[in-house]
C-alpha cells in the first residue's frame, strides 16, 4: 500500500461535495474555503443520489474534477436497528452511483466517507484498518457497516481494474453544531445533550441513558473531521483506507456528566437497560494518519461547549424542538 503521495492540489478545482448539508458536510463547506476551490453542490430534492441514471447526467453536465461523497442516511443505534432496508439501500445505492459516475467521467480524486463502526464488535483496541472482516459485526448496525465496507471495496476496485485516484477514509463518532438532535434517532452526544438541557430548562430530577451508561467510545469533533478530510484528499493515495481518530475513549456516562457540567444540570442518572450498549469499546488506531503528519485540534470538553453553544442559540431561535 502506498501511504503518501505528492500533494494534490484542490486550489482552482471544481469540488462537489456529496452531503453538503450534513454534519461533516457543513463543517468540510468552511473549511473548503480556505483551498480556494470552486464547490459544487446539489440539493437533495434536485437529485436523488439513490438514481443512477440521474446521478450519471448530473456529472456530465457539471464536470467535477474532485468528490467528497460524504452523503449518507445516518443515525444512532435505534434508527440503524429499526431501520435495515434504509441503511442499507439508500448507502449502498448512493456510494456506487457516485463512485461509478466518477469513473465514467474521469474524476481526478474521490475521497469516499464512512465510519468505524464497519469493525468487528469484539475487534481489538484500538483497532487497526487491517482488523477489517477479521470477526462478527455490531448487529444493531451491521446493514450501515456493510454499506460502507462495500464502498470501501468500490474504491479499491475502481482503483484496480480503472486506476482511479480513489481512496477512502473511517472517522470515529462525530459531533458539532448542526448535528442532529433527537432522542430517539440520534447519535450519542446530540442524543444525551437534548435530553439534559431539557431537563435542565424543565428541572426533571433525573435524565434517562440508555444501557449501562459503561460501553468507551471516542470522539472527533466535526471540524477536526474536515480538516483531516481535506489533509487526506492533498496528502494521500493509498489503497488501503484511513482511520480518523483522537486517541481518546470515554465512557457513555462520563460523557454525560461532561455535557451535565457544560449545560448546568444537576440531577440524577437513569439506566434503561432493554437498551442495546452496542460495542464495549470502539477505539480507533489513528497512528498511520498521525504517521502523515495530522492530529487533532479540538479538545473534548472544547468540542462540546462550542456544540451546546450551537444548539442552545438554535434552540432558543426555534430552529430545534426538545
Amino acid at each position: 500500500m502506498t501511504d503518501a503521495a505528492e500533494t494534490y492540489s484542490l486550489n482552482g478545482k471544481r469540488v462537489w461535495l456529496a452531503g453538503h448539508r450534513g454534519l461533516v458536510g457543513s463543517a468540510l463547506v468552511k473549511r473548503l474555503d480556505a483551498e480556494q476551490c470552486e464547490l459544487i453542490t446539489v440539493a437533495r430534492d434536485e437529485l436523488d443520489l439513490r438514481r443512477q441514471a440521474d446521478v450519471e447526467d448530473w456529472l456530465s453536465q457539471s464536470r467535477p474534477e474532485a468528490i467528497f461523497v460524504a452523503a449518507a442516511t445516518v443515525g444512532g443505534i435505534q434508527a440503524n436497528d429499526s431501520r435495515p432496508a434504509d441503511f442499507l439501500y439508500d448507502n449502498m445505492m448512493i456510494e456506487a452511483n457516485i463512485i461509478h459516475g466518477a469513473s465514467r467521467v474521469g474524476v481526478e480524486k474521490l475521497l469516499f466517507l464512512g465510519s468505524t463502526c464497519i469493525y468487528p464488535k469484539f475487534a481489538p483496541q484500538p483497532i487497526a484498518e487491517n482488523d477489517l472482516l477479521t470477526g462478527p459485526l455490531e448487529p444493531t448496525n451491521q446493514w450501515y457497516a456493510l454499506a460502507k465496507i462495500t464502498g470501501i471495496f468500490l474504491c479499491q476496485a475502481y482503483r484496480r481494474q480503472h486506476g482511479c485516484n480513489f481512496i477512502s477514509a473511517m472517522p470515529t463518532n462525530l459531533f458539532g453544531p448542526g448535528d442532529y438532535f433527537d432522542a430517539e434517532n440520534s447519535h450519542i452526544i446530540p442524543a444525551l445533550m437534548g435530553k439534559i438541557h431539557k431537563a435542565h430548562e424543565e428541572d426533571h430530577a433525573e435524565v434517562e441513558i440508555w444501557g449501562s451508561g459503561e460501553p468507551y467510545r471516542e470522539f472527533l469533533y466535526s471540524d477536526d473531521a474536515a480538516d483531516a478530510l481535506v489533509f487526506l484528499m492533498k496528502t494521500y493515495s493509498g489503497d488501503g483506507h484511513v482511520n480518523v481518530g483522537t486517541g481518546d475513549e470515554r465512557k457513555i456516562i462520563e460523557i454525560a456528566q461532561l455535557i451535565s457540567d457544560i449545560v448546568g444540570y444537576r440531577g440524577d442518572w437513569r439506566f434503561d437497560a432493554s437498551r442495546q450498549d452496542g460495542p464495549p469499546r470502539k477505539l480507533a488506531d489513528s497512528r498511520l494518519l498521525n504517521s502523515l503528519g495530522w492530529a487533532p485540534r479540538v479538545g473534548l470538553r472544547d468540542g462540546l461547549q462550542a456544540t451546546y453553544e450551537w444548539y442552545r442559540e438554535s434552540f432558543a431561535a426555534g430552529q430545534l424542538r426538545a
